[in-house]
């Protein structure tokens, strides 16, 4: 053995052993994360409910696509022959990972929150059972979406193109199953749902907002719709678009909870890129254009057009 070698053998021990003095000291430091888990102020879930994990949430949209938008998002071929079959099974399993991951929700509230008993496994089921009773007419609200997107796209080519790759498709999906969930009151799933699709397309829908048929969100990135805001049909909006709340005091939660604090679009509204529309109060008149980087905090009439004066650009040499 050569004295190159044999020195590469003591660094490796001594590295070991240094790691070693580093690690001895990992339980310590564990006790005090732990004692941290009694500290109120600070924010521990610890219980045998576990909250929906993330995983779940995605098998449950990417089943919830192989259903809605059959042979685009379904593992395997689909055709004529199998679709009763495949379909059928598609149904089956998610009815079941839903009704879990409701039930879950449900009971996690309870407990958590030491609230009478609502029979949280026979509400899971139920809600589960309505919601894919309701899937048809779902299919037929996001075919009206995508056909809109397409009309007013003339970048795309096809429906199937929206349907396999416009974000805002996406974040429109996720939006219509969460609002369904949101409205027979499952608590924290729904707003897991959309925050997903958030963090992957950039859109954050509220799933407690009101959105008719016909919704376009073109691009997509940076827009922000509230829970109480209400859009009616035939609405498209562009990236960068807030549908938000007035800034509210620090107390603001317990006072405003439940109270409609986000504006209301009326049919046929196009809203450009970076336009903030704020308050509960505030309404966009149906067929009404909002131009590109405007902020409105008041009602504006049917028929209306809001634009910045043109700016004075400086050009320099």
């Amino acid at each position: 053995m050569n004295d190159h070698t044999t020195e590469k053998k003591m660094r490796c021990k001594t590295d070991i052993y240094d790691a070693s003095i580093y690690r001895k000291q990992l339980p310590s430091i564990a006790e005090t994360i732990i004692a941290t888990c009694e500290d109120k102020a600070c924010y521990t879930y610890i219980d045998y409910d576990p909250i929906p994990p993330n995983n779940s949430v995605v098998e449950i949209i990417n089943r919830f696509k192989e259903i809605l938008f059959p042979g685009y998002f379904n593992v395997g071929k689909l055709d004529p022959s199998n679709l009763k079959y495949r379909i059928g099974q598609s149904v089956s399993v998610l009815f079941d990972i839903l009704a879990e991951q409701i039930t879950n929700s449900i009971r996690r509230d309870c407990l958590r929150y030491d609230k009478d008993c609502s029979d949280c496994n026979e509400r899971g089921q139920s809600i589960s059972l309505e919601i894919f009773k309701a899937t048809p007419a779902l299919r037929r609200i996001l075919a009206t979406d995508v056909r809109a997107a397409y009309e007013g796209d003339p970048a795309a080519k096809s429906h199937d193109e929206i349907i396999f790759s416009y974000p805002g498709i996406f974040a429109i999906t996720v939006y219509r199953i969460a609002n369904m969930l949101f409205k027979y009151d499952v608590p924290l799933f729904p707003r897991i749902m959309t925050e997903y699709a958030h963090s992957i397309t950039g859109i954050d829908i509220h799933p407690g907002a009101d959105i008719g048929e016909r919704f376009v969100i073109d691009h997509g990135t940076g827009i922000v719709i509230g829970e109480t805001a209400a859009i009616g049909t035939n609405v498209r909006i562009y990236q960068g678009v807030t549908l938000g709340a007035h800034s509210l005091p620090a107390d603001a939660g317990n006072r405003y909870r439940g109270r409609k604090r986000h504006p209301t679009i009326e049919d046929d509204v196009i809203i450009y890129s970076g336009a903030t529309i704020l308050g509960g109060s505030t309404t966009i008149g149906a067929r009404s254009v909002i131009g590109g980087n405007v902020w409105i905090t008041k009602s504006v009439p049917k028929d209306t057009k809001v634009i910045l004066e043109e700016p004075k650009l400086i050009y320099k040499s």
